[in-house]
C-alpha cells in the first residue's frame, strides 16, 4: 500500500478542512511548495495535491499546483475544480495523475476518453455520506450509490478511485473501513481518505484491501508520521 501526503491549497496557503467546510479550517503553512518538499522529503510515496478554491469555485491555485509538480521528484496527483476535457488535459500535462469528480459524473463519456488517452493516470473521486456520492465540492448529490459508481466507472474502462468519507474528513475519527472494504471487494484500486488517527488505522485500512491511503490531519498535527506509516504500509 502506498502512502501519499495532502497538501491541501486555499488562498494560497496550506490548510485542512473539518468535513469540508471552508469556515472550518486550519492554516498550516503559507507555503505550499515548501511544505510538499518537506513530506517528499520524508519518504511520501506520492502527493495528493488539492486545490480548495477550484472545488468550491471560489478561486484557482493551478499555478502553485504546477510549481509544487514541478519541483518534486515524486509523483503529483492533482485535485480539485478539474471540471473540463481542457483543464484536464492542461493538469494532465504537469501532474503524475489528476482526480476527476464533478465531471466524472456530468460527462461519462469525456472521463471515458481521458481514461483511453491517458491510461492509469486518471483516478475517480467517489466523496460519500452515508453510501451517496456528493460533487460540487461536496455540496451535491450526485444521485448514486458509491457501489453503483464503482461498477458504472470501471466498465468503462477506470479502475481507480479516490473514496473519501465526507464525514469523517479533517475529523481523526478513525477510517469507514468498512465502505473502503466493500470498495476494495469490487476489484478496483481504492486510495482511502478520511478519518486516519493513528498508525492502528494505517493497518485498518490495508487490511480493507485500499491500494494507498492519504495522509492529511494526522500527519500535519504529528499523530502520523510518514516514516512509521510506510513502515506498516
Amino acid at each position: 500500500m502506498k502512502i501519499i501526503a495532502a497538501v491541501d491549497i486555499m488562498g494560497g496557503s496550506v490548510v485542512r478542512l473539518v468535513k469540508g467546510d471552508p469556515s472550518n479550517k486550519v492554516v498550516y503553512s503559507s507555503d505550499p511548495v515548501e511544505t510538499a518538499k518537506r513530506w517528499e522529503s520524508v519518504g511520501a510515496d506520492m502527493l495528493h495535491v488539492v486545490d480548495l478554491d477550484a472545488a468550491l469555485s471560489s478561486g484557482n491555485n493551478s499555478d502553485t499546483v504546477s510549481k509544487i509538480a514541478e519541483t518534486v521528484r515524486i509523483p503529483v496527483q492533482a485535485a480539485g475544480g478539474i471540471r473540463s476535457q481542457e483543464a484536464a488535459e492542461t493538469m494532465l500535462g504537469r501532474a503524475s495523475k489528476i482526480v476527476l469528480g464533478t465531471m466524472a459524473y456530468s460527462d461519462q463519456d469525456a472521463s471515458r476518453k481521458l481514461a483511453k488517452k491517458y491510461p492509469g493516470r486518471v483516478v475517480i473521486s467517489i466523496d460519500q455520506v452515508g453510501g451517496s456520492v456528493m460533487v460540487k465540492g461536496w455540496k451535491e448529490s450526485a444521485g448514486v450509490k458509491v457501489a453503483d459508481a464503482i461498477s458504472q466507472f470501471m466498465s468503462i474502462g477506470l479502475a481507480e478511485f479516490l473514496l473519501t468519507s465526507i464525514d469523517r474528513d479533517g475529523t481523526l475519527q478513525g477510517p469507514d473501513v468498512v465502505t473502503l472494504a466493500e470498495a476494495a471487494r469490487s476489484g478496483a484500486m481504492i486510495i482511502a481518505s478520511g478519518g486516519i488517527a493513528s498508525i492502528e488505522d494505517v493497518i485498518r485500512v490495508k487490511s480493507a484491501g485500499c491500494s494507498s491511503a492519504i495522509l492529511g490531519k494526522a500527519m500535519y498535527d504529528g499523530k502520523v508520521s510518514v516514516g512509521r506509516a510506510k513502515a506498516v504500509a
